[in-house]
């Protein structure tokens, strides 16, 4: 009882720190303020010391890394998403790092905590299936590969929104308000003088300059994560098959996460092989990346709801 209370205040102040270092990334792009970076990066670092304590009481408690459901598998995948936004962050050119990761991370642990009922938050004993030493090998790999692979995907998704951006066209939509804080420089503009800037040709020519750089910089960076993550996945991939055949006697058998797997690799795969061959960058990279970060959420959570197949012991409903 005691555990479950210290768990639960763990994973409550991290989720309550991810929310508070959300707005202070937030406001530094706003304000263009260290202070309030550095606050982010602190309450960030709390969330993450938390979710990391919270997980080793359970396994110490379980004698076995905590993977074993929905609910911690979750939780391992936003301990991931927080450990690599550490990693990234802490570069001065990277604040729009933070402010991308943080509600990310924030929304996974919050679905984790507030959205799964509690009888799913309870460790249990691993069902037969899963005892076995390659349970932290192949499940830590594809949610390392996911977690990594995701932040690249949400780079992707930026730099997306960052092309539709067009200074010279309602400077004062909400839209087009968070887009220009996102962009690299330290000015910080006011809704008035922004839509009074629009008149200056050469604050034009500077926002489309900014605008390219950070566009580079999006595409540099999703590149460079998700290369990361690609052979993570296909390690997580390749132990899962061979996990199999010993658990049941097939390398591969098409059950539907399996299948929903091999078809986000091979999306990644056309991305790195179209960077490679063909030069794609910006625009056409990113849809690819994009498409490969829904069909990711359908493996990971979408098969689980429909409660089929051999990985169905984790499903939510």
């Amino acid at each position: 009882m005691i555990r479950i209370n210290i768990e639960h205040i763990l994973v409550h102040t991290s989720l309550f720190s991810l929310s508070i270092s959300a707005i202070f990334y937030w406001g530094n792009l706003l304000c263009r303020n260290k202070n309030l970076r550095s606050l982010g990066k602190i309450s960030f670092a709390i969330a993450l010391a938390c979710t990391t304590i919270s997980l080793m009481i359970r396994w110490f408690h379980l004698k076995h890394l905590p993977l074993s459901n929905s609910y911690e598998s979750l939780m391992f995948l936003s301990w991931s998403v927080s450990l690599l936004n550490i990693l990234l962050g802490h570069r001065d050119e990277n604040v729009w790092v933070g402010a991308i990761i943080a509600p990310s991370a924030m929304l996974t642990q919050g679905f984790a905590t507030l959205g799964l009922p509690e009888e799913m938050q309870t460790s249990t004993l691993l069902v037969p299936a899963l005892q076995s030493h390659w349970l932290m090998m192949h499940v830590s790999m594809m949610l390392l590969s996911y977690a990594t692979i995701l932040c690249g995907s949400l780079s992707a998704i930026t730099l997306l929104l960052v092309i539709t951006y067009d200074p010279s066209a309602n400077p004062s939509s909400p839209k087009n308000l968070c887009i220009s804080y996102l962009l690299p420089g330290n000015k910080k503009y006011s809704y008035m003088r922004i839509a009074d800037s629009f008149n200056n040709f050469f604050y034009l020519v500077s926002m489309n300059h900014r605008r390219e750089i950070f566009i580079q910089k999006l595409d540099h960076w999703s590149h460079r994560i998700i290369s990361l993550g690609f052979p993570l996945l296909t390690i997580g991939i390749s132990s899962g098959a061979v996990w199999a055949n010993e658990a049941w006697g097939s390398y591969w058998s098409w059950d539907p996460k399996e299948t929903w797997a091999f078809i986000t690799w091979l999306i990644y795969a056309i991305y790195s092989h179209t960077r490679v061959t063909r030069g794609w960058r910006g625009e056409k990279s990113a849809t690819v990346a994009v498409s490969g970060f829904l069909s990711i959420w359908i493996c990971y959570l979408g098969v689980n709801l429909l409660g089929v197949g051999l990985h169905s012991y984790g499903w939510l409903i």
